[in-house]
């Protein structure tokens, strides 16, 4: 058994220059290409959550212009629907104005008819009652001159 232990000492002695590459190994690791992977991959990080976040704001601006196109297409959209009422409203306007003005062209020769026929009705009374005085007096003139004629005196 001592000489075991004198195998694992002399083996533990032939290891400590081993272990000590190992150690500079490791240090040397460190230092050249672990400490700058980290900076290298800090500054990935950095700058993929500056694009991330460069990213949203671009797709917040985008937003805000879409928004604002929306709501100037609505705006556009109820000034198109205005004018076309406003449109509307003056051609009802318009034929209402023009049906109007044949109601009163139409109640003016309606009132030029009623004159004339008044006009006509009255010159027709005048017509009547001279001509109802001729019949009259013509009536009255033959009864008058068949009662006084010979032949009616003769005849009774």
């Amino acid at each position: 058994m001592e000489q075991t232990l004198r195998q694992l000492g002399e083996l533990l002695l032939g290891a400590i220059p081993t272990v000590v590459l190992l150690l500079a190994l490791y240090g040397l690791y460190y230092v050249i290409l672990h400490k700058p992977l980290e900076a290298v991959l800090a500054e990935r990080r950095k700058r993929t959550q500056g694009a991330v976040e460069q990213a949203r704001a671009d797709i917040a601006a985008a937003s805000a212009r879409a928004s604002e196109y929306e709501t100037r297409l609505r705006d556009a959209r109820l000034a198109v629907f205005k004018s076309l009422d406003n449109r509307r409203k003056q051609a009802i306007d318009a034929r209402a104005a023009a049906v109007a003005q044949a109601r009163e062209h139409a109640q003016q020769q309606i009132a030029q008819a009623k004159a004339q026929v008044e006009q006509e009705a009255a010159v027709a009374r005048v017509t009547l009652e001279t001509d109802s005085d001729r019949i009259a007096t013509q009536i009255i003139q033959a009864i008058l001159n068949a009662g006084t004629s010979p032949a009616s005196v003769g005849g009774r």
